[in-house]
């Protein structure tokens, strides 16, 4: 990772971390991932020159998914590695170098910050991209050491439409190469009366256009699914814990077929 010089320095000394790690030392095998939880821009790229109302949309974050997956947390007592700026400064899971990496346009809105040159994109790389990965690396391989069972959640949100397109989905289950851990919440939440669940719908997991999954699961070896919940189902405190409860109950349920006589433990 390079230095970026004074000039381009993203992150003052006293601005919030790139990433915030929750509960390290949790018992759980699951690990769990929030990509896109904050909106949050540095000062030196002020607004990056949108209005604050788009910010707030989920052209910048992922709503609700760090609610959830602090609450998730807890459920299970889950380590948990969450990003600490927006989506549009760098998004943390795309390749670097991807056209949405730092996208000039989100969601059809033009963002001026963004028409930037390599090594403008490079200091963002190495202020909010790669510490959070460094981190996710760094507790992963904690828990290899340990040789603790581990399975990788990450946790996401989308929008209940998009133009032309309205999304019956409640939840959707994204995977690449590896489905183990894909099909056996898929298997569960299929049970649930009047829940609608994508299979790899509305989006799908590539090496191209990821990257928790298909470095930090697929790359190790490990369990690893995409869990997409619908926006309109985050909104409420109420909302909130009841996909947190489901998202938990389902995971206990699973964990002994993915590490048999593991547990918890």
């Amino acid at each position: 990772m390079s230095t970026p010089s004074p000039a381009l320095r993203i992150l003052a000394p006293d601005e919030p971390p790139a990433f915030e790690v929750v509960n390290p030392q949790g018992r759980s095998s699951a690990v769990l991932l929030c990509d896109h939880a904050s909106n949050a821009v540095p000062r030196s790229l002020p607004g990056l020159g949108m209005h604050e109302d788009a910010l707030c949309q989920h052209t910048g974050w992922d709503i609700g998914a760090a609610r959830l997956s602090r609450r998730l947390s807890a459920l299970l007592d889950a380590p948990l590695v969450l990003s600490g700026y927006s989506r549009l400064v760098i998004d943390c899971n795309r390749p670097l170098g991807s056209p949405t990496s730092i996208p000039e346009i989100s969601c059809g809105v033009p963002i001026p910050g963004n028409v930037i040159d390599a090594a403008e994109a490079m200091a963002r790389a190495d202020a909010c991209f790669w510490p959070y990965h460094h981190a996710i690396t760094a507790l992963l391989d904690e828990r290899r050491d340990r040789r603790k069972s581990t399975a990788i959640l990450s946790l996401h949100s989308f929008t209940p439409s998009m133009p032309g397109e309205d999304r019956p989905w409640h939840a959707a289950i994204l995977y690449g190469r590896d489905r183990r851990l894909a099909a056996l919440f898929l298997e569960a939440m299929r049970r649930e009366p009047g829940l609608c669940v994508g299979d790899n719908e509305p989006y799908y997991v590539t090496d191209g256009g990821d990257y928790g999954i298909p470095v930090h699961g697929e790359g190790r070896g490990l369990p690893c699914v995409l869990l997409e919940i619908r926006q309109d189902g985050l909104l409420s405190d109420e909302g909130v814990e009841a996909w947190a409860q489901r998202l938990a109950a389902i995971y206990r349920e699973i964990e002994a077929d993915l590490f048999p006589g593991a547990g918890s433990a």
